[in-house]
């Protein structure tokens, strides 16, 4: 996997939209013959969808970080919609993103391995967008969604004979480097935009990628406040300070495009969304179903049209791409699960989401060997409503690791107190009990840090119903792989059923 900075070698293309032909099966039929506006809609805004990399929630100042400095986002956060529960649809880079572009959770695109593109037949938010007269584009670090960035032989053969590498032919401008570049090529982006013409461009960060380097800066160790859910080491808290150093990084990065907006005459006319794809590559983040892994940052501005405030509404990693697509006049073609929440940015009436649901997939390009890790391969699934989660482990023998950050000295720091016994049994139980419980449940109201399982508690037996019988619609909708979380005819579906 390539993710930091100058690994990528520049590469702008522009495309044009087409139809496809894989084999005898029409490709993104769903938008054939779709007509082009020729002028902007005044009610259409120009959209700027702003990625980092592993960003967790709370980890801004405006979100109550107040041991690292963040002014530029903290002060575009203050000037629109904060949200506080925001959840990726996948703890990892690539179904996350999937899900961010298509409207649908991984599972339902069949993008659970890292290399295999995004499947022609599936449609995304530029596409849609471009349908309404949207000039479109992508930059900065890979997007995840086109394949492996350097693919072996045998992986770079399949590309080309079945030609499923397509984002070329999804967007009018692709230019895959680097966050030391988006500013440069946001100007790019801008200078080749249509006059008269809304437009959407995707830009994705480097940072606070693991690994994270050492010329990002970091802050205060003794400052930081360590999450409950993570023992307080020094080497916990030396690894968080590289990690925040790298999001004060992103948030210069940030302040740079902002000024480019405004500089450009767009400032009031274009909506801008910062978001975080997935959790932190900490134990109980990156590649785990837990609140780490999942809550995000996300805020959205729009001068004028979204009035500044906090939401603690529930919002998927799904319903990026429906926003993006109804905020610019489109509808989310079939088979696409998330649900817009541009009405709610602006005021109008809007029906919140009852659950998040998420998946964790296979992770990364290796084989699987006898020493792979659940950091490599690990599959479970989650539902969440504002105060429970449930989790699904269906490979719940595989070793606990975490992904990217084994080898520093946070994780090396736990298994030496662990091999010790001087770790806290809360956190003994939650990284190295093996195996670990096929359901997990979780009052987060009581337990934010999700370390008190309390699944088959008796007394929470219909809340655990309640939610795996959700957790089993969303799986069948979906077409997902795994074993069922709950027997046909069982209580669940006999409570279900009942309250229907």
């Amino acid at each position: 996997m390539v993710h930091k900075r100058g690994e990528l070698k520049a590469v702008p293309i522009c495309g044009t939209i087409g139809i496809m032909q894989i084999g005898r099966r029409t490709a993104l039929s769903a938008l054939a013959g779709a007509p082009l506006a020729l002028a902007q809609n005044s009610n259409q805004p120009n959209i700027l969808f702003v990625l980092s990399d592993d960003h967790s929630y709370p980890y801004l100042g405006l979100y109550g970080a107040d041991w690292m400095s963040t002014p530029n986002l903290d002060s575009f956060g203050r000037e629109g919609l904060v949200f506080e529960r925001a959840f990726t649809a996948a703890p990892q880079c690539v179904p996350s993103r999937t899900a961010l572009m298509t409207g649908r959770s991984p599972v339902a695109a069949r993008m659970g391995r890292f290399s295999s593109p995004l499947p022609a037949d599936i449609p995304t938010a530029p596409e849609v967008l471009r349908t309404k007269g949207y000039f479109t584009g992508v930059c900065g670090r890979y997007f995840h969604l086109d394949g492996v960035v350097n693919p072996s032989p045998t992986t770079a053969l399949a590309y080309e004979k079945h030609q499923m590498k397509t984002w070329k032919k999804r967007v009018d401008f692709l230019n895959v480097s680097n966050q030391v570049q988006t500013p440069t090529l946001f100007t790019e982006f801008l200078g080749k935009a249509p006059k008269g013409k809304p437009w959407f461009f995707w830009i994705n960060f480097n940072d606070p990628h693991h690994p994270w380097e050492s010329d990002a800066g970091k802050v205060d160790p003794a400052k930081i406040k360590v999450p409950a859910h993570l023992p307080d080491l020094p080497g916990v808290r030396e690894d968080l300070a590289h990690y925040c150093g790298e999001i004060e990084r992103a948030d210069r990065t940030f302040g740079e495009l902002m000024s480019i907006l405004k500089k450009a005459g767009h400032e009031a006319d274009t909506l801008v969304i910062f978001m975080g794809d997935n959790g932190m590559a900490f134990p109980h983040g990156k590649g785990s179903l837990y609140d780490p892994g999942l809550n995000v940052p996300l805020m959205a501005r729009w001068p004028g049209k979204i009035k500044p405030g906090v939401t603690k509404t529930l919002v998927s990693g799904e319903d990026l791409a429906a926003t993006f697509m109804d905020a610019g006049g489109g509808k989310p073609p079939t088979g696409a699960t998330g649900q817009s929440f541009f009405p709610l940015l602006t005021g109008r009436t809007y029906q919140p989401r009852e659950y998040i649901f998420a998946a964790r997939l296979h992770h990364g390009n290796a084989a699987f060997t006898p020493q792979t890790k659940a950091s490599t391969f690990d599959l479970s699934r989650c539902v969440r409503n504002k105060r429970y989660k449930l989790i699904y482990n269906v490979t719940p023998s595989m070793e606990y690791a975490p992904v990217d950050s084994a080898q520093d000295p946070s994780w090396q720091q736990m298994v030496a107190a662990h091999r010790a016994g001087k770790l806290k049994p809360e956190h003994d139980r939650a990284y190295f009990g093996q195996p670990r419980p096929v359901l997990e449940l979780y009052d987060l109201d009581a337990d934010p840090a999700e370390l008190n399982n309390l699944a088959g508690r008796t007394e929470l037996n219909d809340v655990q119903q309640t939610l795996m019988a959700a957790m089993q619609e969303k799986m069948i909708v979906d077409s997902d792989f795994v074993p069922p979380v709950l027997t046909e005819g069982g209580p669940a579906a006999r409570q279900q059923k009942k309250g229907k």
